[in-house]
C-alpha cells in the first residue's frame, strides 16, 4: 500500500508540473501574439536590412519567422531577442520609426510593450 501511495503522489506531481508547462507555454504564445498584434496595428514604419516596411508587412514577416524558426522563442522575450529585434541574415538590428517620428530599437520598443501588456493582463 506504502508502495501505490508512493507512486501516486510522484504521479501527481508529473502532471501538476506538466500542466504548469503548459500554462507557461500558452502564456509565451499569447504574449508573442500580441506582440504580432501590436505591430500590425501600430501604424509604424519598420526598417530591416535598410528597406521600409508598413507595420503590416512586419508583422507578417515576424510571424513567418516565428512559425519556421519558434524553438528560438520559447517565451515572449527570447521572441524578441532572438527573432524580433535583428536580421537573421545580417546581423542588423531593426529599428521602428513610430508615428511621432521618434526612431527606436524594436527591441526597445517591443520591451516596453511587452512589461506594459504583463503589467496589465490579468492572470488567467
Amino acid at each position: 500500500m506504502k508502495h501505490l501511495s508512493r507512486n501516486i503522489h510522484i504521479l501527481i506531481g508529473c502532471l501538476l508540473l506538466c500542466i504548469s508547462q503548459l500554462s507557461i507555454a500558452a502564456s509565451a504564445e499569447q504574449e508573442v501574439n500580441h506582440l504580432i498584434s501590436f505591430i500590425e496595428q501600430s501604424q509604424a514604419t519598420f526598417i530591416r536590412n535598410g528597406d521600409e516596411h508598413t507595420s503590416t508587412e512586419a508583422a507578417e514577416h515576424l510571424a513567418m519567422k516565428y512559425r519556421r524558426a519558434g524553438r528560438y522563442a520559447k517565451t515572449a522575450d527570447d521572441f524578441i531577442d532572438n527573432l524580433a529585434s535583428k536580421s537573421s541574415w545580417t546581423g542588423k538590428p531593426y529599428t521602428v520609426i513610430l508615428a511621432n517620428g521618434t526612431t527606436v530599437t524594436a527591441n526597445k520598443w517591443l520591451t516596453d510593450e511587452l512589461t506594459r501588456f504583463r503589467n496589465t493582463t490579468k492572470p488567467q
